[in-house]
């Protein structure tokens, strides 16, 4: 055994000579990894379920599992939960199944490395959206009926609430630097839901000009992001260009994100399949590894045959499944809660 060890480690040194320079050192090495964030983050029905998340509704398949596995990090702590805003960082959280701790009791003065995907559930800009915008569409399914319904007085009330959320997540990236120094942090964007051009009303039930308005709406939210990202010195992760070509109305298999209909094998309604978390994780990875952060075409194969294997593991399983826990009607007013809240 002893000797088997020897040779590992010898040609495992061997290997790291032969490298390049540049190759040896691209892949940062981290101890302890905090991930926090909200629904995006935790993916909830992106097979297989957590299912002791405490009604988090986190996976298994999430990008932070995923970015862990691919750092090789030592320990993983992932309290991300459905749900969230920026002020569950410190603030517990009321869920489903019970009360979920504030998310900034898991950082430590050694943790190494923070990632966060919060922002949308702040003032209930996401929620707003979803739930006003489709039941709005048949009384003007051409023209944008959803913009004029937050526009008062000439002022988008929805762009307003992304202001103060910016200074919102600036505030997050302040409390993680006072209780992890070292860490490295990342804010990780939103990717595309609703595509620059065109529509799928089927799966986004907007009115033509809604589309838009959606689009514009998380652009401001990505942007409110990256500019607290370098407020408060952190690394913003940009999501929304990159998934150009994977929003809602993309084809299966292109998607990141689920329509309007909860996919119990494959994502909850208007949130990231399992194609969209590899995505992040791929992009997460490429911005600390200082490359390129753009998707290829083998990736995005890759990722749609994996989907396809953990729906029919789920299936397959359904102990596991989501719907043999609580139902999609519980789960979906689960995060109503939290998404819908203003002004918290």
């Amino acid at each position: 055994m002893k000797l088997r060890r020897l040779v590992a480690a010898c040609a495992a040194v061997t290997l790291v000579a032969g490298m390049p320079v540049a190759n040896a050192a691209a892949t940062p090495r981290f101890a302890k990894y905090v991930a926090l964030g909200d629904s995006y983050t935790a993916a909830p029905f992106v097979p297989l379920p957590e299912v002791l998340s405490l009604g988090c509704f986190r996976s298994y398949s999430n990008y932070p599992k995923q970015l862990a596995e691919r750092l090789h990090v030592r320990e993983l702590t992932d309290v991300s939960c459905g749900g969230a805003d920026t002020t569950n960082m410190t603030k517990p959280q009321s869920t489903l199944l019970g009360t979920a701790a504030p998310q900034f009791d898991a950082l430590t003065p050694d943790t190494d490395l923070v990632t966060v995907g919060i922002g949308g559930n702040d003032f209930g800009v996401f929620g707003s959206i979803i739930d006003t915008c489709p039941a709005l569409r048949a009384s003007d399914p051409a023209g944008a009926p959803c913009k004029a319904h937050f526009t008062v007085d000439g002022v988008d009330t929805l762009l307003a609430k992304i202001a103060q959320t910016q200074t919102r997540i600036t505030g997050v990236v302040e409390g993680i630097k006072a209780r992890s120094p070292k860490a490295k942090i990342l804010l990780i964007g939103y990717p595309k839901i609703a595509p620059e051009h065109g529509t799928c009303p089927s799966i986004l039930p907007f009115a033509t000009g809604d589309y838009a308005y959606l689009y514009s709406i998380e652009q401001a939210l990505n942007q409110a992001v990256g500019n607290a990202a370098a407020a408060g010195g952190a690394t913003y992760v940009d999501t929304f260009g990159p998934s150009t070509g994977h929003d809602a109305c993309a084809p299966d298999g292109q998607a990141w994100i689920q329509g309007k209909d909860i996919n119990l094998l494959r994502a909850f309604s208007y949130h990231p399949r399992y194609e969209g978390q590899a995505g992040v994780t791929a992009l997460t990875y490429k911005t600390l590894t200082g490359v390129p952060a753009v998707v290829t075409a083998a990736e995005q194969s890759a990722w749609a045959t994996q989907a396809r294997k953990l729906a029919k593991q789920a299936a397959a399983a359904p102990r596991l499944a989501p719907q043999g826990l609580v139902s999609p009607q519980a789960v979906e007013a689960s995060l109503n809660r939290g998404r819908t809240s203003a002004q918290r």
